[in-house]
């Protein structure tokens, strides 16, 4: 193998992200995204989140959230797409970490939603053994919560079935 893919394998090495099928179209799956605010409604990986610049959520808004077993940690959002995606970073000491979310239509009334979380800096491997597992639970808790978020407020209009 190239010493350039293993490089490349290395950045990405403990990532972790993940994507999900959803009956609703982007437009719906963004409303949820976009409203941060309401996460802790949709899911119990976040006890609260506070927009620390008030409304509306966007460009360079910082968000307070609070998380079971994790420190209080102060995101603020870096790249902004409306109605596709945004990125938000955060940091502590030897580490930055990553979150991105996005979605992206797969049909007329459907939808992917991808959730990334990524660690860089000198302590970003201890970082990813010590809460990987937590992490990736609760990635994946958050794009459940907001895939029922989603088709709720598409409602049965769709006239598809939930995906599971």
């Amino acid at each position: 193998m190239a010493s350039g893919q293993r490089s490349a394998r290395r950045r990405l090495g403990g990532a972790v992200s993940t994507k999900i099928e959803i009956a609703a179209p982007a437009a719906a799956v963004w409303e949820v995204l976009a409203d941060p605010a309401r996460w802790p409604q949709q899911t119990a990986s976040m006890t609260s989140v506070e927009l620390l610049d008030g409304e509306p959520f966007g460009p360079d808004a910082r968000v307070r959230i609070r998380q079971p077993r994790f420190p209080v940690m102060v995101w603020r959002v870096v790249a902004w797409r409306p109605g596709e995606s945004f990125v938000w970073t955060t940091s502590s000491p030897g580490v930055r970490t990553v979150g991105t979310h996005s979605v992206v239509p797969v049909g007329e009334r459907r939808s992917r939603l991808m959730l990334g979380v990524f660690h860089h800096g000198p302590l970003a491997p201890l970082v990813r053994l010590l809460t990987g597992r937590l992490t990736r639970r609760y990635v994946e808790m958050e794009a459940a919560g907001h895939k029922a978020a989603a088709e709720a407020a598409a409602g049965p209009e769709t006239g598809i079935p939930p995906t599971r």
